[in-house]
Parts: C-alpha cells; sequence; structure tokens
C-alpha cells in the first residue's frame, strides 16, 4: 500500500457522525408501521407486505448498487499493481469504499443482478443481491443475500465477494437509524487470500457508528497478513502484522480519495423498462415530498408488473433475462458476456 498516506486525519466529532446516521420518525409513520407488523402477525418476513412510500429514497435499489463504481480508479490501479497482495488490498480497499454512497432479474423475491465491464482493462465484474427484511423488535433487518465476483482477466483472477446485513433501528422507539452489521468477506483462491471484515454496529449504551475491524489473511494457514479498522465512511487505517514493524498507515480516507460522477444516459433514451427511467415519476414525487403522487406511481408499476407477470402465466411464457443465463442448479444468475 502507499505509504505517503501515513497520517492520522483528525475525525469527525462522535456526536456529528450520530446526527448523520439518526432521524426521528413523526407518529404518523411508525403507525404505518405497526400496522404492518399487525398484518404479517407471527411471520415476520417483509417480502408478504407492500412497504409504504415514506421508507423509500428517490433512487432504486438498483441504482444504489452502482454506488460500488463512484471510486473505480482504486480497481483500475489494481489491475496495473504487479504484485497479488498489493493488488488484493487494493480490491478490499475498492469494496470498503463503495459502502460509502443491474437490471430486476425477479421480483418474488426480489433477486437484482448486475454487472460493470471494463473490456480494455479486462474487468468483468457480476454478481446478484438477494435483500431479506425482517422486523426484529426494534429493528428491520435486510440480509444482503448474494455475492458477486470480480474477475481480472489480465492475471486470471477471481475475487468472490459476500455482504453484511443492515439495520433500520429506532423504526417504533426513539430515533431511527441506518447501520451495517455483520461479517463478510473476499477470497482469492488462486492467490490463497481472504478478506474478512466485521461491520460493528453500534452498542445500546453509545459508541460510535461506521466501525469496522478487519483482517487480511492467508486462506491455507489463516495466517493474518494486515489488519485493517477505523470509520469506514470516513477513514480507515490498516497495520502490517510482521515481527519489525506494526506501523499505522492510512488505508482509505474520503477526503482525498478521487469520487466519480455516475453518467447515465437522458431519461428519454432510456429503455422502458431501464431502473431511472420506469421509477421516474416516484423520485420526482419523493424529491418534492408530495408521498401521496409518489404512492400513486408507485403503485401503478407494481400493479403493472404483477399484471404482466399474470400474463406471461396464463400463456406460460418463462421470462428470460436480457443479459443474465438463470442456472436451476445452483439457483444462481451470471453474465453471458462471461461465457
Amino acid at each position: 500500500m502507499d505509504k505517503k498516506a501515513a497520517y492520522r486525519p483528525t475525525p469527525p466529532r462522535v456526536h456529528e457522525l450520530n446526527a448523520v446516521n439518526e432521524e426521528e420518525l413523526e407518529e404518523g409513520p411508525r403507525n404505518i408501521i405497526l400496522s404492518m407488523i399487525a398484518q404479517l402477525g407471527t411471520n415476520l418476513d417483509l417480502s408478504r407486505v407492500t412497504l409504504p412510500t415514506f421508507v423509500l429514497e428517490p433512487r432504486s435499489f438498483t441504482e444504489r448498487i452502482t454506488d460500488f463504481m463512484t471510486y473505480p480508479d482504486i480497481l483500475l490501479r489494481a489491475i496495473d499493481e504487479k504484485d497479488p497482495i498489493e493488488r488484493f488490498m487494493l480490491v478490499c480497499k475498492y469494496y470498503m469504499a463503495g459502502w460509502r454512497t443491474h437490471p430486476k432479474v425477479s421480483h418474488h423475491p426480489p433477486i437484482s443482478a448486475f454487472t460493470t465491464v471494463c473490456p480494455k482493462k479486462g474487468l468483468y465484474i457480476s454478481g446478484e443481491l438477494r435483500p431479506k427484511g425482517r422486523f426484529q423488535m426494534n429493528t428491520v433487518v435486510v440480509t444482503l443475500g448474494g455475492n458477486s465476483t470480480i474477475n481480472f482477466l489480465k492475471h486470471n483472477e477471481k475475487y468472490e465477494v459476500t455482504y453484511p446485513s443492515m439495520y433500520a433501528r429506532g423504526i417504533l422507539v426513539g430515533k431511527m437509524v441506518i447501520e451495517l452489521g455483520g461479517k463478510a468477506t473476499i477470497k482469492c483462491e488462486k492467490n490463497d487470500l481472504i478478506f474478512k471484515v466485521d461491520f460493528k454496529t453500534r452498542g445500546f449504551f453509545g459508541g460510535e457508528y461506521n466501525q469496522i475491524s478487519a483482517k487480511v489473511c492467508k486462506m491455507s494457514t489463516d495466517a493474518t497478513l494486515y489488519e485493517i479498522y477505523g470509520d469506514w465512511q470516513h477513514v480507515l487505517y490498516y497495520k502490517k502484522k510482521s515481527a519489525s514493524s506494526e506501523a499505522e498507515h492510512v488505508f482509505f480516507d474520503s477526503n482525498t480519495e478521487q469520487l466519480r460522477q455516475l453518467v447515465a444516459e437522458p431519461i428519454e433514451n432510456q429503455n422502458e423498462f431501464e431502473s431511472r427511467r420506469l421509477w421516474n415519476p416516484v423520485t420526482l414525487a419523493l424529491k418534492v415530498k408530495n408521498l401521496d403522487k409518489a404512492t400513486e406511481e408507485k403503485t401503478k408499476i407494481e400493479n403493472l408488473q404483477r399484471e404482466m407477470a399474470k400474463e406471461r402465466e396464463a400463456k406460460k411464457i418463462e421470462w428470460v433475462p436480457k443479459y443474465f443465463t438463470y442456472n436451476k442448479a445452483s439457483d444462481s444468475y451470471s453474465l453471458k458476456l462471461l461465457k
């Protein structure tokens, strides 16, 4: 890693970080959520109910996945890196950077398949996410099932990536807080390397948000090569585990890394079922806080998709994704370009 970045920036104050993560939920929305819980009964699986519009944000889940490409320079540096361990560290850095900020192939259950390609560099990323939400006391837990693979054709390497869970706390009592929590990994079997990261949730009696502790280890021996820790929203640090030195260095600093703005085709040039065009009426209504209009437009989209699914079923037409192939044996989707 770059030793020139061996400094310790002044982190934001704890109360400033907490204020960013916390939001006061009004009584009306809380009553709607209580009604949803009543609908669920003893089965707290959220896929059984339609979520109210006020819990939505102006971007779709499909578009949120593209946040992982807001720091593409890190990944491109990884491809050009000759040392396999340094290359692996850069992949880990890219992964952690993506948390700061793919077409749907199925709706019941919701599955989003996605791909990113850069043929000039021999970079191919594909994967799928299967979010599943459930109520748990005062919290909504969203498990991000599925995985993704990062392929470097130049090095004949494949990095297998998994994801943590998301927690929305304070749904019924207190301030609503969104957190990442749980364990995730990145594996590269060819180079015998694994990244094990634990996203830590804030304790009930206090603490800080967005903290992680992680290790880069040898898969075969579990020997630790690096330790990585800190605030994934702002600054992460790493130490190389060796007998001679365990000096601390900056692993990722959101203030110094170059963030790239994603560029999309104008709405009018997009396919009618592309995420940004399809959900544009809902997005516009949410931006001006017109929840009635947003709900109306959201219902139109969902009803249309249900009708299309019924029509396919009646005509015995199997849904075939345009860019992905479904493997029934493994219950997974793969990018057609990689075949």
